[in-house]
C-alpha cells in the first residue's frame, strides 16, 4: 500500500476522531442558535450520506464488480441489514429498570461501546474508499465527518446526563473516537487483499449510508412542523446531494 493512501487514510481518520469534540461547543451557544445550527447539519449530512451512496460508493462498487450489478444489490442490503442489527445490539444493552444505588444504568458505557465500534467501521470504510481512489476517499470522509456531528453532539449529552464531568465526557468521547483511526491501519495493513476488501466494502457502506440517512436522520428531520424551518431543511439535503455531485 502506498504511503500515499496511508497518509490520507489516518489522516482524514484523526480529522473524524476529532469531531467528537464539537460537543463542547454546544455549552457556549444559545439554545436556539445551536439547536438550528443541529437541525441544518442533520439535514445536510443526511443530503451527503445519500449523496456519497449513490454517486460515488454504488457507482464504484459496481465497476469494481466487473459488471454484476447482482453482488452490488446484495452488499447494499447487506450493509442496511448490518446496521440495524447493531443498532438493535445497543437499544437491547439499554436497561429498562429504574436507576438505584443497587442498580445503576450502564447507558454511558453501552453509549462508548457502540461509538466504539461505529467509528471503528467508520475508519475501515474510509481507508477502504482511499484505497478505490483518493477523490472517493475525500468524498466518503466528508460524508463521515457531517454526519459525526450531530452524533457526537448527542454522545455528548448522554455522557453529562449519565453524570461524566465536562472534561471527562470529552476525553472519553475522543478515545473512543479514535478507533476510526485503528479500523483504518486494520484495513490498509491487510496489504493485497485491501483491494478485494474495498470492492466488498463498497456497496455494504452505501447500504450503511442510506440506512443512517433513512432510518436515523430523515425521522428526526420530519419532527419539525414549522414550514420555512422544513424549507431550511430541505434546502440543506439538496446542498448536500449538491456538493457530493460536485465531488465527482
Amino acid at each position: 500500500m502506498s504511503l500515499e493512501i496511508w497518509a490520507w487514510s489516518v489522516g482524514s481518520t484523526i480529522l473524524i476522531s476529532l469531531m467528537s469534540l464539537v460537543g463542547i461547543l454546544t455549552l457556549f451557544s444559545r439554545k436556539l442558535f445551536a439547536d438550528n445550527l443541529l437541525q441544518f447539519m442533520i439535514s445536510f449530512a443526511a443530503g451527503t450520506l445519500i449523496g456519497d451512496a449513490f454517486f460515488h460508493l454504488m457507482p464504484e462498487a459496481v465497476e469494481g464488480s466487473g459488471g454484476f450489478e447482482l453482488s452490488v444489490s446484495l452488499g447494499v442490503i447487506s450493509g442496511i441489514l448490518l446496521f440495524f442489527l447493531l443498532e438493535k445490539f445497543i437499544h437491547w444493552r439499554h436497561c429498562h429498570i429504574p436507576t438505584s444505588d443497587r442498580h445503576p444504568h450502564p447507558v454511558a458505557t453501552m453509549n462508548l461501546i457502540g461509538d466504539g465500534i461505529h467509528n471503528f467501521l467508520d475508519g475501515v470504510v474510509v481507508a477502504a474508499s482511499f484505497i478505490v481512489s483518493i477523490p472517493l476517499g475525500i468524498a466518503t470522509t466528508f460524508a463521515v465527518v457531517l454526519h459525526e456531528i450531530p452524533q457526537e453532539v448527542s454522545d455528548f449529552g448522554i455522557l453529562l446526563h449519565a453524570g461524566y464531568s465536562r472534561k471527562r465526557a470529552l476525553m472519553m468521547n475522543l478515545l473512543f473516537a479514535l478507533t476510526s483511526v485503528a479500523g483504518a491501519i486494520a484495513t490498509l495493513w491487510i496489504g493485497t487483499l485491501s483491494e478485494t476488501l474495498a470492492n466488498f466494502l463498497l456497496p455494504v457502506t452505501a447500504g450503511g449510508f442510506i440506512y443512517i440517512a433513512g432510518v436515523d436522520l430523515i425521522p428526526d428531520i420530519h419532527k419539525e412542523v414549522k414550514p420555512w424551518r422544513s424549507a431550511v431543511q430541505f434546502g440543506a439535503i439538496l446542498l448536500g446531494l449538491a456538493i457530493m455531485w460536485l465531488l465527482l
